[in-house]
């Protein structure tokens, strides 16, 4: 039987995302375009009269906007089972990631976190070991494999359809950074700022995309690679491009490329993975589509809620055939899936596998910017990827 506790919408807290943040609104959005999740209360700036003032635009109840991360997660763990949070979502830059993930995991909290997962490899290592210790839900917000078509592509691979995987590309440019910034831009002066940023720019703010989607996909681990950093516009203090070889646990090369300097590209992902049998195509910018060129067959084109998916390729389509869905949809399935498993744990349920990123994919973004870095440093070729 359903715990009546949990016939209702779940309550979401919100640290960071206020007023003149991109990615809060976002989160916002997917969080509740499926009808499941209410935002309930935040702390959206680290400067109080500001996030009272963001607090104020989302219409939430003035007692429930607080001054502080801090502030926020104390006080609504005092409030009555039946009114406070059920889980937070942190929105932050990554500076500002492990203090208030921490904390609301101390706190009893289920956590959203944005990628890359933490500051630095250590931090990312100290909060998986809080989640496992406290065996709360963790969902690390990797967008790209909310695609319906990602899922797909995994399917394929799974099915042993393309064969023994053996070749992957993936490449992630933008053009967005590709001259100096003013200090007015606050998405690229947090981004470029080693204090903020951690180790790695380019590299941390898509590159740990790109190599989740591989090894999402193909359902592989990299264990050596290849990296060169460079970092273009004078003056910046971290990488704005890059190229990394990759060795994968099956014996599989790939080639993973980032940048944003790439000057007219918009968030230009793409990804193609080679079997004994064919390979597949996938580009973000036309997600709806999934190509497959077969070595023996005509090309086989997938479309988003049209024939042949797989069964969970086709929960996560949300519209008729032809009618386009994106970025917003496929963050909504994030949260789809985390509302999901979050139900069934407050239900007392067994764990049915909700498969959306985890803890273990932030360590292994973390340990990838660091092998990066290290290699490109270092005059070895190879360099073993180690967490």
């Amino acid at each position: 039987m359903v715990n009546n506790r949990v016939n209702r919408k779940l309550r979401m807290g919100m640290v960071g995302g206020g007023q003149g943040a991109f990615i809060g609104e976002v989160h916002r959005i997917a969080a509740q375009l499926d009808n499941q999740i209410e935002l309930v209360c935040g702390a959206f700036s680290s400067d109080a009269a500001k996030s009272k003032e963001s607090g104020r635009s989302l219409f939430l109840p003035e007692n429930r906007v607080y001054g502080s991360f801090q502030e926020m997660i104390e006080r609504e763990r005092e409030l009555p089972e039946g009114e406070r949070m059920d889980f937070v979502s942190i929105v932050t830059p990554n500076h500002v990631h492990f203090g208030p993930a921490m904390l609301a995991l101390e706190s009893g909290f289920h956590v959203v976190l944005d990628k890359p997962m933490t500051f630095d490899l250590a931090e990312a290592k100290q909060l998986k070991q809080k989640v496992d210790e406290t065996g709360l839900l963790f969902l690390l917000t990797h967008t790209y494999v909310g695609y319906p078509m990602v899922r797909q592509a995994r399917q394929l691979v799974r099915d042993g359809a393309l064969g023994k995987i053996r070749k992957i590309y993936v490449e992630y440019p933008q053009g967005w950074l590709s001259r100096e910034q003013d200090n007015s831009n606050k998405q690229a002066s947090w981004r470029t700022d080693p204090s903020k940023s951690g180790k790695a720019g380019c590299m941390g703010d898509i590159g740990t995309h790109a190599l989740h989607l591989a090894e999402f996909i193909s359902g592989l681990q990299t264990t050596q690679l290849c990296a060169s950093l460079y970092t273009y516009v004078e003056g910046r203090k971290l990488d704005d491009d890059g190229n990394v070889l990759l060795q994968f646990d099956n014996g599989a090369s790939g080639v993973l490329i980032a940048s944003q300097v790439a000057a007219g590209e918009e968030n230009a992902l793409k990804i193609r993975v080679y079997g004994e049998n064919g390979g597949l195509e996938w580009h973000q910018q036309e997600p709806n589509t999934l190509q497959v060129r077969w070595l023996d067959k005509p090309t086989q084109i997938y479309r988003a809620n049209g024939a042949g998916l797989s069964a969970e390729a086709a929960s996560l389509c949300r519209t008729p055939a032809g009618h386009p869905e994106g970025y917003l949809e496929a963050f909504a399935n994030l949260y789809k899936l985390f509302a999901n498993a979050l139900r069934a744990k407050l239900s007392g349920e067994e764990d049915t596998g909700y498969d959306f990123p985890s803890v273990d994919d932030g360590v292994r973004g973390m340990a990838f910017l660091d092998n990066v870095v290290n290699s490109s440093e270092s005059n070895e070729k190879w360099t073993p990827f180690t967490v």
